[in-house]
C-alpha cells in the first residue's frame, strides 16, 4: 500500500497518465456530441471556424474533467469494481486530482462564458452538479440517472447560447427543448444501465442506486422506457429527406434496442455480462446526437462520420475492456 509520499506530483508524467485514465478518453465523445448538436442548432453562416474550434473543445474535454472529479468521491465502490484506476491504486491524491479536474472545468468554461455571459449560470450549475453527484447517487435511488442526466442536458444549452450570443429568452425554442429531452434521457439510460456493472460493489459499499434497490430486470425495463422516449423525441427533429441524418437515427435505434435486448435475455445477469448493453447506450447516445447535428447542419456530415469512426477506434483501444 502506497502512502501519501508516493503520490505522483501534479507536474509529472505519472500524474498526467493517471488524469488521462480517469478522464476516460473514449467517453470524451459523449460530451462532445452533446455540445456539437447544440452548436449545430445555433450555427449561422456568418459563424467562423475559429469560433467553432474554440467552443467545441470545451465540450469535448468536459466529460473527462467531470468524470475525473466525480471519481475522487467514489473510491470506495471503485476499489471493488474498478481496481485498475490510479486513485484506487493510490498513485495519485484525490485532493490533487480533484483540484486539477476542477481547474480544468473552470478553464473550459471561460470561452463559453466569454461568448455569452449567461453561460456563467449553466457552467456553475454543471460544476456544482458534478461535485455533488456522488452524494445523490449514493443516497437517493431515484436521483442517480436523472441527476447525471440534467448535467449533460446543460451542454447543448450552453453550446447554443455560446454560438448565438442570444439571451435566455432564446431558450424558449422547441428544437432546443427536444434536443434537451434527447440528451437527458439518452444519458440517463447510460447511467442507469451502467449501474449494472457495479451492483455488487455498490451494494457492498452502501450505494442506494436503482439497480441495487430494484435489481437487473427492473433497471432494464426502465431503460426500455428511456430508449422509447429518446427515439420519440428524435422524431420531432429528424428530417426524413436528410439521408445521412435519417440513417444515423435508425442506426442509433437499432444499437440501443440491441443493447436492451441483450440485457433482457442474457442467461447470466451478472456484472460481466453488462458490458455490451452499456456500450450500446454510449454508441446510441453519440449516434442520436450526430443524427441531430447532421439534421441541423447537413454540410457537417463528413465531420460527423469521421467523429464517430474515431470514437470507435478510441473505444477499441480502451485499457480495460470490461469497463465503460
Amino acid at each position: 500500500m502506497k502512502n501519501e509520499n508516493n503520490f505522483a506530483p501534479v507536474l509529472s508524467l505519472r500524474f498526467l497518465r493517471a488524469l488521462v485514465i480517469h478522464m476516460r478518453p473514449y467517453l470524451l465523445f459523449v460530451s462532445g456530441a452533446a455540445g456539437l448538436a447544440g452548436l449545430a442548432l445555433g450555427w449561422r453562416e456568418s459563424s467562423s471556424i475559429t469560433r467553432f474550434v474554440i467552443l467545441f473543445l470545451p465540450f469535448f474535454l468536459g466529460y473527462g474533467f467531470g468524470q475525473a472529479l466525480t471519481d475522487c468521491f467514489q473510491t470506495d465502490t471503485d476499489a471493488i469494481s474498478a481496481s485498475y484506476r490510479p486513485l484506487v491504486k493510490k498513485e495519485v491524491s484525490p485532493k490533487a486530482l480533484g483540484g486539477v479536474s476542477l481547474a480544468g472545468l473552470v478553464l473550459i468554461g471561460i470561452p463559453l462564458i466569454f461568448y455569452n455571459l449567461n453561460n456563467l449560470i449553466f457552467c456553475s450549475l454543471a460544476i456544482f452538479g458534478l461535485a455533488t453527484y456522488t452524494y445523490f447517487k449514493k443516497n437517493f435511488w431515484v436521483a442517480g440517472p436523472f441527476y447525471n442526466g440534467w448535467i449533460v442536458m446543460i451542454l447543448p444549452i450552453t453550446a447554443f447560447l455560446a454560438v448565438t450570443g442570444k439571451g435566455l429568452a432564446s431558450l424558449n425554442n422547441s428544437k432546443l427543448i427536444w434536443l434537451c429531452v434527447i440528451s437527458l434521457f439518452s444519458y440517463a439510460n447510460f447511467v442507469l444501465i451502467g449501474y449494472l456493472k457495479d451492483i455488487s460493489a455498490d451494494r457492498e459499499t452502501g450505494y442506494n442506486t436503482f439497480a441495487v434497490k430494484f435489481g437487473w430486470d427492473h433497471s432494464v425495463v426502465l431503460g426500455d422506457i428511456f430508449v422509447f422516449i429518446t427515439a420519440l423525441a428524435s422524431l420531432f427533429l429528424i428530417d426524413a429527406t436528410n439521408t445521412i441524418g435519417l440513417a444515423l437515427f435508425i442506426i442509433a435505434i437499432l444499437v440501443a434496442v440491441s443493447g436492451q435486448v441483450k440485457a433482457h435475455f442474457t442467461p447470466v445477469k451478472t456484472e460481466e455480462n453488462a458490458t455490451y448493453p452499456i456500450v450500446s447506450t454510449v454508441r446510441a447516445f453519440i449516434l442520436w446526437h450526430l443524427a441531430i447535428t447532421v439534421t441541423f447542419q447537413p454540410d457537417w456530415y463528413l465531420f460527423a462520420l469521421c467523429y464517430y469512426f474515431v470514437f470507435e477506434l478510441v473505444l477499441l483501444f480502451r485499457p480495460e475492456k470490461g469497463q465503460i
